[in-house]
């Protein structure tokens, strides 16, 4: 096995690892529509996608206490969790790529906003917790996506180099993010435009992780 010092792969999970968002748009229609607030696709890219449930309450629910703001969202998560119960696949391409990483010796790190129930949720429906050298979860740290926060977090639990290091990201924020932190970043496109994800600060796009230009990146930047 190759160890590979200072190097780590970094992922968001909601649309990256599985192609969740049309499930979270139905669930926040679900809770937040009878508010006033019902979004489409390109709205909820836009306003929703990657951002953490403290700052989508404070833009959607200003005039809601924090407390009843919490059980608003919390309402939504609930939903969302019913709705993907049974229903997560991992997009293509993803397990092949997991195991070669582990196979080179190469730790990984899901960096989420997403709450920590979703996440273990999520990881657990895939079968992949066990792939992960760490979970950080933005809302438990002072600053979530688009900070740098979170994955400047997740390289230090695995003692990684931003430079040498890889971040997969659907969203907007989740992008600027991983860019901010100074790690070169792969849009996924499950729900942006490889333009979008660029302008957001993305070096590259895929559809998927066996997208072949993606594969050839990872192998030379990888050495595997």
């Amino acid at each position: 096995m190759i160890e590979a010092i200072g190097t780590a792969l970094l992922f968001d999970i909601d649309g990256t690892l599985a192609n969740t968002d049309p499930l979270h748009l139905k669930a926040f229609n679900q809770v937040l529509g009878p508010r006033g607030h019902v979004f489409d696709h390109a709205r909820f890219s836009k306003e929703l996608q990657g951002f953490s449930n403290a700052s989508i309450g404070e833009r959607f629910l200003p005039d809601e206490a924090q407390e009843r703001r919490v059980a608003i969202l919390g309402e939504k998560e609930e939903v969302f969790r019913t709705l993907v119960a049974g229903q997560i696949a991992p997009l293509p391409g993803l397990m092949a790529l997991l195991e070669r990483a582990d196979a080179a010796g190469v730790p990984m790190v899901a960096v989420t906003n997403a709450p920590r129930l979703n996440a273990e949720l999520l990881l657990s429906g895939l079968g992949i917790t066990h792939r992960f050298k760490a979970l950080v979860i933005g809302d438990e740290l002072p600053h979530g996506k688009p900070h740098p926060l979170p994955y400047q977090e997740g390289l230090r639990f695995v003692g990684a180099s931003a430079a040498a290091s890889i971040a997969f990201e659907d969203s907007r924020s989740g992008v600027q993010s991983a860019a901010a932190a100074g790690i070169p970043t792969i849009g996924i496109r499950t729900s942006l435009s490889h333009a979008d994800l660029v302008g957001a600060g993305a070096v590259a796009s895929a559809s998927a992780f066996d997208d072949p230009e993606l594969l050839a990146r990872l192998a030379a930047v990888m050495a595997w």
